[in-house]
């Protein structure tokens, strides 16, 4: 007469530490330099470093913990069917949780900034790193469908950014422009209205710089596309650093227009955000808008890829990334 053995319950919980540990050695490597050094300039205009390894340690420890969490929720993998499909669910469930989690997180962002690090620190969390973060999300979205989807190594990539960077700034701060929409609407326009008609100009003049390229350079294949993408964004910097009198150089475009909603100035007037609403100024006010318009252009740029994955055309990016040969045989 057979036997069932039970099965061994601390195998998972020592798959789970032994991964939580892992990451978190991971997570504590990756912390170096940049978190566990700081440079701080003292009252004698003197560059000092400074150590942090204990703020290194705690983020590795959180990291560690919450992979260890995700483990021992998810469950690890056993055998038999009844305990795979257990395990699925469970790691469905936790992958619905956790993005829900992140989805909060991430919509309650400047807020929870503010709440923490008050309103003289909440500047550069928002502005450094949600802000920041949020556009080269943008710029990994786009490079996705280049370089993930068509498999095309595309190392010019950021030229394009460039292109529409200094596009907006050209175009905002334009003398012409100004006094044509002075002398045509008014002197309070182009000042309270350069950020909407700047930033579509600058993304489309920069997709054109993106097709004129394109042309040429999508025949080639391998290194040679890299090699050739990569001298174009070299050129792309060299002539924006040494074009001094049309770009600035190195000091960059100044006065430019900032942001409005719709026209109404993020200031402390009379016509501004704060008295329309009737709230005290602040200007985070600014901060906290350009954060949700760069989260909504982020969403709107991962809808585009995603739908482009399933079209057609997505596919057949697939199928030349594969086996280009074959691809074009079909």
């Amino acid at each position: 007469m057979s036997t069932v053995t039970p099965p061994d319950t601390r195998a998972p919980l020592v798959e789970a530490l032994r991964s939580a540990a892992l990451t978190s050695l991971v997570a504590f490597v990756l912390c170096f330099p940049v978190i566990t050094h700081l440079t701080e300039q003292s009252g004698a205009n003197i560059l000092v470093l400074r150590s942090r390894w204990g703020l290194a340690l705690a983020l590795s420890l959180a990291v560690g913990g919450l992979r260890l969490v995700y483990a021992l929720l998810a469950g690890m993998p056993s055998s038999g069917m009844a305990a795979r499909a257990e395990t699925a669910a469970g790691s469905s469930a936790v992958r619905t949780t956790v993005w829900w989690a992140v989805s909060g997180l991430v919509l309650a962002y400047p807020f929870v900034a503010l709440a923490l690090a008050g309103p003289g620190g909440a500047i550069k969390w928002i502005d450094n790193f949600g802000i920041q973060i949020l556009i080269y999300v943008m710029l990994g979205w786009g490079l996705n469908i280049v370089v993930g989807l068509a498999g095309l190594l595309d190392l010019g990539y950021v030229a394009f950014y460039a292109v529409g960077a200094y596009t907006y700034g050209l175009l905002a701060t334009s003398a012409p422009i100004q006094a044509a929409m002075a002398d045509l609407i008014g002197p309070t326009f182009w000042p309270l209205w350069a950020f909407w008609i700047c930033l579509p100009l600058a993304g489309i003049l920069a997709a054109f710089w993106g097709i004129l390229l394109g042309f040429p350079v999508l025949r080639l294949r391998g290194d040679y596309l890299a090699i050739v993408t990569l001298a174009f964004g070299e050129i792309i910097r060299l002539v924006l650093i040494n074009w001094v009198d049309f770009t600035g150089g190195y000091a960059g475009i100044s006065s430019i227009p900032r942001p409005s909603l719709l026209g109404i100035p993020f200031n402390a007037g009379p016509n501004g955000f704060a008295a329309t609403l009737g709230i005290p100024f602040s200007p985070l006010h600014r901060l906290i808008f350009l954060y949700y318009l760069i989260l909504g252009l982020a969403l709107l740029t991962s809808f585009v890829a995603t739908r482009l994955r399933r079209l057609p055309v997505g596919r057949a990016w697939e199928a030349l990334r594969e086996d280009e040969i074959a691809c074009r045989a079909l």
